[in-house]
C-alpha cells in the first residue's frame, strides 16, 4: 500500500512539472539590463531604445512632495491616453533608477498604485508607453531623516 502513494505523489510531481513548463514564460518576464543600470539615461534607453520620450500633462503622478519615510513612498500614476502598454516608475538618484515597470494587458485601464524605495531626495518620474509614443511625468520628491521636514 505504501507504494501506491509513492506512486500517486510522483504523478502528482509531474503533472505539477508539467503545468509549470506550460505557463507563460512572459508572466516571469523581466528586463534584466533596465533594472540592473545605474542611472537613469542608461535605464531609458534599455526600455525603450530610441523612441522619443516626450513629457505630457496627461500623465498624471501622483507622489508626496516630501516623504517622511523614504522606504515606502506611495505612488499613483494615471493616464488617459489609449494603447497602454507599460508604464514604468524611475527615481533618478536611486542606486538603480528603475524601481517597477508594470506591462498592461490591452485594454486595461492605464492606473496603478504601489509603494516604492527612495534612498534619498530625487526626482520621480512616472514613464508610459503607448501604442503612439513614449510619455512622461516628473515630480521632485523630498525624503527627510526621521520625518522633520530638513
Amino acid at each position: 500500500m505504501k507504494s501506491t502513494y509513492k506512486r500517486r505523489s510522483v504523478v502528482q510531481a509531474l503533472f505539477a512539472l508539467a503545468a509549470m513548463a506550460l505557463a507563460p514564460l512572459q508572466l516571469f518576464a523581466r528586463n534584466a539590463p533596465a533594472f540592473e543600470a545605474t542611472a537613469a539615461d542608461k535605464t531609458m534607453q534599455a526600455l525603450f531604445g530610441d523612441k522619443t520620450v516626450t513629457q505630457s500633462d496627461k500623465v498624471m503622478l501622483k507622489v508626496p512632495n516630501i516623504a517622511e519615510n523614504g522606504a515606502v513612498v506611495p505612488v499613483t500614476v494615471k493616464t488617459k491616453i489609449t494603447g497602454v502598454k507599460r508604464i514604468s516608475l524611475i527615481v533618478v538618484e536611486n542606486p538603480n533608477p528603475l524601481s517597477a515597470s508594470f506591462k498592461l494587458m490591452p485594454g486595461a485601464e492605464a492606473d496603478i498604485s504601489t509603494r516604492i524605495k527612495m534612498a534619498q531626495s530625487s526626482d520621480v518620474i512616472a514613464v508610459v508607453e503607448t501604442d503612439s509614443g513614449v510619455y512622461t511625468a516628473k515630480k521632485k520628491v523630498k525624503v527627510t531623516i526621521g520625518g522633520c521636514g530638513g
